[in-house]
């Protein structure tokens, strides 16, 4: 993966200096190599993060390029997904619940007994994903009770020890 990432990541620089050079100029110099007072180029940079829960956040942002180096060393630990010549799309994984979650979001149950993440307390019905039908029958009072309420997701571990704890109680029987 990171082998074909720097193979990309190599084609798309030499890609983007052919662009320049065939325009005569790389960054501040001519072809014949003299420095001159050039404008350095601008991009445009989206940056996609995609979180454990499904949310993809974007921010878009313009990027004064000076040294094409320098560049793609600050974007070494992101993917390079789609490129103009003007713009770049890169996208990461975070090992993270999103912001969003973070703030505001709760497990619950809603009426068919399906373990569900809110926007906000379950009673809202602002609903943001759905995972596995629970076998009421097996939940402890405390638990239903809980899910009722909302369960305030706040960090990973949590998000991960919920969903851990409600799997074992879902109404698919599984065999070996």
């Amino acid at each position: 993966m990171k082998t074909r990432f720097l193979l990309f990541s190599t084609v798309l620089l030499v890609s983007i200096l052919t662009v320049f050079l065939s325009n005569g100029q790389v960054y501040g110099k001519t072809g014949s190599g003299v420095s001159q007072n050039e404008n350095p180029k601008k991009l445009q940079v989206v940056l996609q993060r995609i979180y454990l829960d499904g949310e993809v956040s974007e921010e878009t942002i313009e990027e004064t390029v000076w040294s094409m180096e320098d560049f793609w060393s600050k974007y070494d630990k992101w993917q390079l997904v789609d490129m103009t010549s003007r713009d770049l799309v890169f996208k990461q994984e975070v090992d993270d619940i999103s912001p969003l979650l973070k703030t505001n979001g709760y497990f619950g149950i809603n009426e068919e007994g399906i373990l569900t993440i809110y926007n906000g307390k379950p009673a809202e019905e602002n609903i943001i994903q759905s995972f596995f039908q629970l076998d009421l029958k097996k939940l402890e009072s405390k638990q239903h009770e809980d899910l009722q309420k909302g369960i305030p997701i706040k960090s990973r571990d949590r998000y991960v020890k919920v969903l851990e704890t409600f799997k074992n109680l879902t109404t698919i029987e599984t065999t070996n």
